[in-house]
């Protein structure tokens, strides 16, 4: 598929379904039905051309899906009253038309906190907007939740039938609601990026349109609530790591880690910004999770060299960090930091204690940072063990092109 007819459609997707659940409240038959307007898109806008107006295109096309469904169902369970919340036929015409108009509108992160709904755990609702909304697929979430694909895939069914039989209107929330639901949209939003800079799986190492789509919505999002300050924290954690996007791969698309970056190329006006972000809500004296992680991030991009980084600060604020959240990754990034100011004696027998962690066992991250860990200690066997057993692990291309080139340099010095 043509790449701009791919971007354009990624973008309007989320827009489209907004429109569609707000009227029909079915997020299940909304999401198959945008599908299917997004595959006929992708099939005849290439060879057509784009039309007048795209957004109304896909709409009107997913609006007459729905209706299908609606009269299969209505003619299955004969149940009437299925159709009652459905805009009438005769003026599916004036609704494309209306959408045209409406255009100028991002119904984005309303859908963000529609999916967020309070019949749903935390991570239920995290993992349906990532699949709603953001487009990753059920691999993809169940990679970032560490848990199998299957188990993945039966958490958002579970999902759309408790939204279903709640009772509760699927719709976007009012002001009063928003908090509640702000930590999950938040989440949602830092997994999208975090997609898009690190790729999971695939030939690229990275998806610029995922990160790009994230920082946009964190910068509404600030807008919409400017006076949270962990929205201003994810905000300058997302700017002060996007900062070194450029310097994060080579000539062919090669990872290129951290320590042999080319600073010059990192975005200085990302990290003025970020790091202005992050320093003006430090002074408001509440600190969150992400305010955090910008600081973490912040230290890292005023460095010169990996060897002139404030790891002991860094490795200060990780520690908070895991009082307050205890997630695997975090967890793995503070034993390297550990590894870093106190030897990297220090940061492997932390691993030996994360790898009792079922979250962890498996991940190829464990084992590369066993690797480079081992290097460092000068066990150059086990290095090239671990390297090699995490190639095997990942799904993404560029990381096992990376992990491999690690092993066979050990091998020949």
């Amino acid at each position: 598929m043509d790449r701009d007819v791919q971007l354009l459609l990624r973008e309007l997707a989320p827009r489209v379904l907004s429109s569609l659940v707000r009227r029909y409240r079915d997020l299940g038959a909304c999401e198959d039905a945008v599908q299917e307007a997004l595959l006929a898109g992708s099939q005849q806008w290439p060879l057509a051309g784009l039309p007048d107006d795209p957004r109304a295109w896909l709409t009107s096309v997913a609006i007459r899906k729905v209706v299908d469904h609606v009269r299969a169902e209505t003619a299955r369970r004969l149940r009437e009253s299925i159709v009652v919340s459905l805009v009438p036929p005769e003026e599916q015409l004036a609704l494309a038309a209306d959408e045209a108009l409406a255009v100028a509108r991002d119904d984005t992160l309303d859908l963000f906190f529609m999916c967020c709904h309070p019949s749903l755990t935390s991570a239920s609702a995290i993992a349906l907007t990532l699949r709603a909304v953001g487009g990753l697929t059920t691999a993809e979430i169940a990679r970032a939740f560490l848990v199998p694909e299957p188990t993945m895939a039966q958490r958002l069914s579970r999902a759309r039938q408790t939204i279903k039989t709640s009772g509760i209107p699927f719709e976007a929330p009012g002001p009063a609601e928003y908090t509640s639901r702000l930590g999950s949209v938040m989440h949602v939003l830092y997994l999208i990026f975090s997609e898009g800079y690190v790729a999971s799986s695939g030939a690229e190492l990275r998806r610029v349109d995922l990160s790009m789509e994230a920082l946009r919505l964190a910068r509404l999002l600030r807008r919409l609530i400017p006076q949270e300050p962990e929205v201003t924290g994810l905000l300058s954690l997302m700017l002060l790591t996007d900062a070194r996007r450029d310097a994060r791969t080579g000539p062919a698309g090669e990872l290129i880690p951290l320590d042999q970056q080319d600073r010059s190329r990192w975005n200085r006006a990302e990290i003025d910004e970020g790091t202005q972000l992050i320093t003006e809500t430090f002074a408001r004296g509440v600190v969150g999770a992400y305010q955090l992680q910008a600081a973490i991030a912040a230290l890292h991009d005023s460095a010169s060299s990996t060897e002139t980084t404030d790891w002991p600060e860094i490795l200060s604020l990780y520690s908070v960090l895991l009082r307050m959240n205890d997630n695997p990754m975090v967890a793995l990034s503070h034993a390297i930091a550990l590894a870093m100011v106190q030897g990297p004696a220090a940061g492997l027998e932390r691993l030996d204690e994360l790898a009792k962690d079922s979250r962890l066992a498996g991940q190829h991250r464990l084992e590369a940072a066993r690797g480079h860990l081992l290097e460092r200690a000068g066990d150059r066997s086990g290095a090239i063990t671990c390297f090699e057993r995490a190639a095997r692990r990942t799904a993404s291309t560029a990381e096992r092109d990376y992990l491999m080139l690690q092993a066979a340099r050990l091998r020949e010095a």
